[in-house]
């Protein structure tokens, strides 16, 4: 396990040697999308790592009988969408906070788009603390999922503020 001050010091020599392939850019109202579909397989695969073997993962007749459509989708798996994408665009990102709001269920074969848009930047001893609004949609447009994330972006980011 890592200490306080030697996690500290290896997170900021760390973020030293990331460098985003994409544009490391963000501005306020700026929106970062990714697609998914869930398949029972995702979901079996974490279930295993997170303990979580609730029966309406995995039994369509037991889900129905409990007013659902079909196997669930766990929510953290569907918010795990989130860090996917800021780490995607700013890889060496560090996710500190996440605020979540389950909507409606997620069911296994939907199309979901996760969004985060950022809507507050700004700078912290030489890092820079990004707060996005998140929120994941079935089918583009029906909010299954929303909450809130912070982020400590790399420190090659370049913010601006307008």
């Amino acid at each position: 396990m890592l200490s306080k001050g030697l996690f500290s010091t290896y997170i900021s020599s760390s973020l030293k040697c990331f460098s985003s392939s994409t544009s490391s850019v963000l501005k306020v109202g700026d929106i970062l999308s990714y697609n998914r579909i869930f398949t029972s397989e995702d979901v079996l695969e974490y279930s295993k790592v997170s303990h979580d073997s609730n029966p309406l993962h995995f039994d369509s007749k037991l889900a129905q009988r409990a007013g659902f459509n079909g196997c669930l989708v766990h929510g953290l798996l569907v918010a795990s969408m989130f860090p996917h994408i800021i780490s995607s665009h700013y890889p060496g990102a560090i996710y500190v906070s996440q605020s979540l709001n389950f909507k409606l269920p997620v069911y296994v074969g939907e199309k979901i788009v996760g969004q985060v848009e950022a809507i507050e930047l700004r700078e912290n001893k030489k890092r820079y603390l990004a707060k996005f609004k998140t929120k994941c949609l079935r089918n583009g447009d029906e909010l299954v999922l929303e909450g809130e994330a912070r982020a400590i972006l790399p420190v090659d980011f370049h913010s601006t503020n307008e």
